[in-house]
C-alpha cells in the first residue's frame, strides 16, 4: 500500500514536464552544465520545427511595443526589468537586421497611460539601437496603455503594402493596462488588417494579452529569467508564416554599387539619408551608393530611396533573407560510440566531450557535436560537410550503412 502511495501522482503532475529531474550537479557541485544542456535541447527542438518550401513574410515591418511603466522597476531581472530589457532589445535589433536585412523596425514606448514613438519605422540598425539606448534615463511612471500602443502601431502598419509582413511585438511587464475604450475593438481591427501580434510577458500570463495573440495568430510567452527572456525574444528573429491576407507579387528593387568619384580632387556631396537627419551630423563625402533610377546618393544599404521610393539593396542582403526559405535539414541524433572519433566541424574529439550523442547530416553523412549542430542551423545556414565534400563522395557515403537512430 505504501508503494502505491509513492507512485501515485496528482492530476496536475501527470501532464507536466519535470525539467528539474534533468538537472544534476557536476563534480564541483555546479548545475550550469545541466542548464546549458536543457537550453541546447530546446534550440534543437525549435530547429526541428522549421520546414522548408513554405511561404514566409520576407519583407517584415515590425513594431516593438515596450512597457515603460512603474512595473518595469522591479528587480527580479537584474539589475531591473527595464535595464535588462533595454540590453536584450539592443541584441534583438542587431540580430533582427542581420537575419532580415530588407525588413523595417520601429519602437513604441508605453507609459503614463500614453504611447509614444521612440523611433519611426525604418531599416537603420544603428538608429534603433541608439534610440533604445537613449531610454536608459527615462522616468518610469504610471501604468501602460496597451490599446494606445496598438492603435499607434496600427495607424502606421495599415499603410504598409499588402505584400509585406506586418507584425507587433509587445514586451509587457505590468499586470494591468489602462485603456480609454474597449480593447477588443482594437484587436478586431488588428485581425482585420492581418497584423500579427506577439507578447513577451515579464510577470505572468495576462488574459487580454493571451487573447490578443490567439486572435491575431501570434505567440505568447512568459519569461523565467534573463536567459529565458533572451531566448523568448530571439525566437521572433525568423520570419513568420505568410498570412492569408498577404499578397504575393513581384517587387521592383535596385542594386547599386558603391563607388567613389574619379579625379584628383573628387567633388564632395551629401547623402540623402542624412540630409534631414537631426540625430547624426551630415557629412560631405566623395563615395556612396547611387540609386540606379534617380541617381540619389546614400551612404549605407539597404534603404528605401527618398526620391523615387525604390528599394535599394545588395546581393548579400537578399542571400541572408533567402536562407529562411530553405533551412538546413535537421541532423539525426546518433550514439557517438559507433561514429567518427572527431567532430567534422570543430575537429574536437568526442572522447573529451561529456555528450553521449552526436549529430549526423543525412546528405554528406558527416558527424558533428551539438555546438556545431546549433551553429550550422542558426548562424551558417549551410552544412560544412555538404559544402566541402564533392557530390560524388557524398553519394558514395550515402550507400554505406549507418547506425540506427536513438529511439
Amino acid at each position: 500500500m505504501a508503494e502505491e502511495d509513492e507512485i501515485k501522482e496528482y492530476r496536475w503532475e501527470t501532464g507536466y514536464e519535470k525539467t528539474w529531474e534533468a538537472i544534476k550537479e557536476d563534480d564541483d557541485g555546479l548545475v550550469e552544465g545541466s542548464v546549458a544542456d536543457i537550453i541546447q535541447k530546446a534550440k534543437r527542438k525549435r530547429q526541428a520545427m522549421k520546414k522548408g518550401f513554405s511561404k514566409l513574410g520576407m519583407m517584415r515591418h515590425l513594431y516593438v511595443l515596450l512597457d515603460c511603466s512603474e512595473a518595469m522597476t522591479v528587480p527580479d531581472l537584474k539589475p531591473t526589468r527595464f535595464l535588462c530589457t533595454l540590453k536584450l532589445l539592443e541584441i534583438f535589433i542587431e540580430e533582427f537586421f542581420d537575419q532580415n536585412p530588407i525588413s523595417q523596425l520601429g519602437v513604441i514606448a508605453m507609459k503614463a497611460k500614453r504611447a509614444e514613438k521612440i523611433s519611426e519605422l525604418g531599416g537603420s540598425c544603428r538608429k534603433h539601437v541608439k534610440a533604445v539606448a537613449g531610454l536608459n534615463k527615462l522616468n518610469l511612471t504610471g501604468e501602460p496603455s496597451l490599446q494606445n500602443g496598438l492603435d499607434l502601431a496600427l495607424k502606421t502598419l495599415k499603410m504598409v503594402p499588402a505584400h509585406a509582413s506586418r507584425e507587433v511585438l509587445v514586451v509587457m511587464g505590468s499586470l494591468t493596462t489602462c485603456d480609454p475604450t474597449d480593447i477588443h475593438i482594437t484587436i478586431e481591427a488588428l485581425k482585420a488588417e492581418g497584423i500579427r501580434c506577439s507578447v513577451v510577458s515579464l510577470s505572468a500570463e495576462i488574459r487580454v494579452c493571451k487573447f490578443l495573440c490567439t486572435e491575431t495568430g501570434g505567440v505568447y510567452g512568459a519569461v523565467l529569467d534573463d536567459a529565458h527572456f533572451k531566448d523568448q525574444l530571439l525566437q521572433h528573429i525568423d520570419p513568420p508564416q505568410a498570412g492569408s491576407q498577404q499578397e504575393f507579387s513581384l517587387i521592383k528593387m535596385g542594386f547599386p554599387h558603391g563607388k567613389t568619384e574619379e579625379g584628383k580632387d573628387p567633388p564632395l556631396t551629401m547623402c540623402m539619408c542624412h540630409i534631414d537627419s537631426t540625430d547624426e551630423p551630415s557629412k560631405l563625402t566623395s563615395g556612396g551608393y547611387h540609386c540606379p533610377q534617380c541617381y540619389s546618393k546614400y551612404c549605407d544599404l539597404p534603404v528605401e530611396c527618398a526620391s523615387c521610393g525604390l528599394t535599394l539593396a545588395s546581393a548579400p542582403h537578399l542571400a541572408r533573407s533567402y536562407h529562411h526559405l530553405f533551412p538546413v535539414p535537421h541532423f539525426q541524433e546518433m550514439p557517438f560510440e559507433n561514429q567518427a572519433s572527431i567532430c567534422y566541424g570543430c575537429q574536437k574529439p568526442f572522447a573529451d566531450s561529456t555528450d553521449k550523442t552526436v549529430y549526423q547530416c543525412g546528405t554528406c553523412q558527416q558527424v558533428f557535436c551539438i555546438d556545431c549542430d546549433i551553429f550550422i542551423h542558426e548562424t551558417m545556414h549551410s552544412c560544412v560537410g555538404c559544402t566541402t565534400i564533392p557530390a560524388s563522395v557524398q553519394a558514395l557515403h550515402a550507400r554505406k550503412p549507418v547506425a540506427p537512430p536513438i529511439p
